[in-house]
């Protein structure tokens, strides 16, 4: 065998097993640098600090395993950091994209955002769910895509909405109730009091206390289910300071999070093709 050859098949197979370890990686590292610019490109345009929560499912490493992310602690320190490195005269573009997560970090974040001395604005290009919807109502300006949605900010206990545990434990007498659902519902009621009363104090500034009052009662008292699209339309119904100028940066940064990409896409499309002028 020539020795030539050898050297050459070796590098070859060692060129690809460099690839498929590493390949995955280099990707990621481009689509940072990719978002990094397309961030400063946003800020500099709205003279504004844009900060990001983009809540979608990512694959980095060697097996391509889908991770689910959520509102975390973590993410409410890398957030409230920014904010305060954020000037105090400067206006503050939130990007979020979740559906929802832990009620302490949320919150955490909705007061920074309330407290920050400028106009403060959360972009929402799709959704913004449970906790989502809290930090979203701390914003002076909502901006939703036309068809993105809200939703309700009623507590959740394990797997249970807050309000349905307390309604379930009022339609039976209290002889017939377990000790355990009895102890699950006082911890319910308190959760409700708890959100209710932050998102009243959330909006009474921008709203008036009446208005707030209101508000903080139809988003904390489980009237719809937990997932409910809260549209554009209806946020306006319900009186909240919602439009629909969302930068057309917003979306081009959304297409650089990237789904599991072992996964076979389940929507595909071809842009209308335009004719162009002297052609056939």
């Amino acid at each position: 065998m020539d020795p030539f050859s050898g050297i050459v098949g070796s590098l070859v197979w060692w060129i690809f097993l460099f690839y498929l370890l590493m390949g995955p990686q280099i990707q990621y590292r481009q689509l940072q640098v990719a978002r990094t610019k397309l961030l400063e490109k946003l800020a500099r345009k709205r003279n504004s600090t844009v900060i990001t929560m983009i809540h979608r499912q990512e694959s980095i490493g060697f097996f391509g395993i889908p991770v689910y992310k959520f509102i975390s602690i973590e993410d409410s320190e890398e957030i409230l950091r920014a904010i305060r490195m954020a000037p105090k005269d400067k206006p503050i573009d939130l990007i979020i994209h979740t559906p929802g997560g832990l009620v302490l970090a949320a919150t955490q974040i909705a007061k920074a955002l309330r407290d920050h001395p400028a106009k403060t604005r959360v972009i929402i290009p799709h959704y913004a769910m449970s906790g989502g919807t809290l930090i979203a109502l701390a914003a002076d300006e909502i901006i939703m895509d036309p068809h993105a949605v809200l939703g309700p900010v009623d507590p959740q206990l394990g797997q249970y909405p807050a309000p349905s545990i307390i309604k379930a434990v009022e339609q039976k007498s209290i002889d017939k109730v377990e000790d355990q659902t009895l102890i699950l519902a006082d911890v319910a009621k308190k959760a409700i009091n708890q959100v209710r009363d932050f998102v009243y104090h959330l909006l009474k500034d921008k709203y008036g206390e009446e208005k707030a009052k209101q508000l903080a009662q139809v988003l904390t008292e489980g009237r719809w289910t937990h997932d409910y699209p809260i549209t554009v339309e209806h946020a306006r119904e319900l009186g909240l300071n919602v439009n629909t100028n969302v930068p057309m940066e917003v979306y081009t940064l959304m297409e650089l999070y990237r789904q599991p990409i072992k996964q076979r896409g389940t929507v595909e499309f071809m842009p209308y093709p335009v004719k162009q002028e002297g052609r056939d």
